[in-house]
């Protein structure tokens, strides 16, 4: 059986040929071919689902030829493909993601304003397709916080020990084998913990911190046990932090290759798909590449 592609969407920005760059780096690590896409803005107003495929060699795009070139000097694996497609990119990159590893695309194309830090059709594609979307930032953004506390290569995965994700986890675990990674799983948990027992008067909490903290490293440390377990080769670190995880999380991505955040499911009175806000916070501020997860379909 073939191999799904990762796919990379370019558009001829800066953005879009260091998410190529990504996106061939992913193939090879996976042994899976390369689908290079561009989605050309040609469909009419009030068509955003129509997808009409280009020349079978996409021959004549000019975004296409350069990044042919661009890979001119490419030898060996992965197989890397062309494809050109018109619509909107927002409604059609999304869609790409049914048959694909991966989708791998920059925070920014050429559309939009300069002042926005991830692009529309990013959250488009980060929201709404049924793989796993990487987003990769422009260089420099600059984030708070220690670097990490040891060399080396370090994929970064957050973990809600109340609704953990497998998806997610085992994304993170099988993308730390890939790079020869460690694994920084990062457990927040809600710090200060205040209750108010009248108008304007709060009570300090009756709950010992390291009780708190000590329970959350448990709980993730149950919930990495199976993921370990397949990938013994994984060293896998877990941190119950108190506060923001998403704050965290951003710090983390300092120095990251990657940071590994989940979608969230659909519920029963919001049936539309969504991220969550800390998804979103982690997609603007990261300096890593991101990568977000959809959550695994519903059992039968």
């Amino acid at each position: 059986m073939n191999a799904a592609p990762v796919i990379a969407a370019v558009d001829g920005s800066a953005d879009s040929l260091r998410a190529l760059d990504w996106a061939l780096d992913a193939a090879r690590r996976r042994a899976a071919p390369l689908r290079v896409v561009h989605v050309r803005q040609y469909a009419a107003w009030g068509q955003a689902d129509v997808l009409v495929a280009g020349p079978p060699e996409a021959e004549g795009d000019p975004v296409l030829d350069e990044v042919r070139g661009r890979l001119a000097d490419h030898a060996g694996p992965p197989a890397v493909e062309y494809l050109a497609l018109e619509g909107v990119p927002g409604a059609v990159l999304p869609e790409l993601g049914g048959d694909a590893q991966l989708l791998v695309l920059g925070s920014r194309g050429r559309g939009g304003f300069a002042s926005l830090l991830l692009g529309s059709n990013g959250l488009a594609a980060a929201r709404d397709a049924e793989c796993p979307v990487v987003v990769v930032p422009r260089p420099g953004r600059e984030v708070h916080g220690e670097g990490p506390a040891e060399p080396g290569p370090r994929v970064v995965v957050g973990l809600h020990v109340d609704s953990p994700d497998e998806s997610v986890l085992a994304f993170a675990f099988a993308e730390a084998a890939l790079r020869d990674a460690r694994l920084q799983v990062i457990a927040a948990y809600p710090w200060p913990v205040q209750t108010w027992s009248a108008p304007g008067q709060l009570v300090p909490p009756l709950i010992d911190q390291d009780s708190v903290a000590h329970e959350t490293r448990t709980l993730a440390e149950g919930f990495l046990s199976p993921h370990r377990e397949r990938h013994p080769g994984v060293r896998a670190d877990a941190e119950a932090l108190p506060g923001d995880a998403a704050g965290h999380l951003v710090a983390a991505s300092k120095d990251a290759d990657l940071v590994v955040v989940g979608r969230h499911r659909r519920r029963l009175l919001a049936p539309a798909r969504m991220m969550g806000s800390v998804t979103q916070a982690v997609l603007l501020h990261a300096a890593s590449p991101i990568a977000v997860v959809p959550p695994a379909p519903p059992q039968e």
